[in-house]
């Protein structure tokens, strides 16, 4: 098991963890409230070789902070941690925080990696690669959201999708979502 790191710009308890030291590093942002990546990207450092910093919530007694101050944490840890370009993904809202990255650090992107897609209406960035995962059972983050995202970008964005589980399709089928995200990456 990985421990948890705590880091702590301007008095924000951000939580992380850092698994694998590979060439490729992918930041992965989970669900509020849960972490349906954990074997995700455990899988992807141990057996695919995958450089993966998982980044999670600071904690928000009045629930104010936006995606954006949640993106602000994330590139906070990538800094801390010395690194400059790296795939950002995400699960649901994880996945609306990178894409705010993205978004607003497009020079610090190699691509998205969307595993469910929120109903958001965040412009993606231009030339960005995008892989979106979903089930086709997902009722929160239903695969008609990635189908609208991907007709933004229909020759950069991939669609692959892991049978069952829904929304927490990364839960449940974990390893069949790591070997897509590696299959996918593997030509970064």
């Amino acid at each position: 098991m990985t421990d948890i790191q705590i880091f702590e710009p301007d008095a924000r308890a951000i939580p992380y963890v850092v698994e694998g030291e590979g060439p490729v590093p992918l930041v992965l942002i989970s669900e509020r409230g849960q972490d349906a990546l954990g074997v995700v990207g455990h899988y992807l450092a141990e057996e695919a070789g995958f450089h993966i910093i998982r980044v999670g919530y600071r904690r928000d007694a009045e629930g104010a902070l936006s995606a954006a101050d949640r993106a602000d944490d994330v590139i906070a840890v990538i800094d801390h941690l010395g690194i400059d370009h790296t795939w950002f993904g995400g699960h649901g809202y994880g996945g609306t925080v990178a894409r705010t990255i993205v978004a607003t650090h497009a020079d610090r992107a190699n691509g998205l990696l969307m595993l469910g897609v929120e109903d958001e209406d965040i412009p993606l960035a231009p030339v960005i690669p995008v892989l979106i995962v979903q089930a086709p059972d997902d009722d929160v983050t239903p695969p008609v959201n990635g189908e609208r995202l991907q007709a933004f970008a229909p020759e950069r964005a991939s669609i692959k999708t892991v049978g069952g589980g829904g929304h927490f399709f990364p839960q449940a089928h974990p390893i069949e979502t790591a070997v897509i995200i590696e299959e996918y990456l593997d030509w970064d």
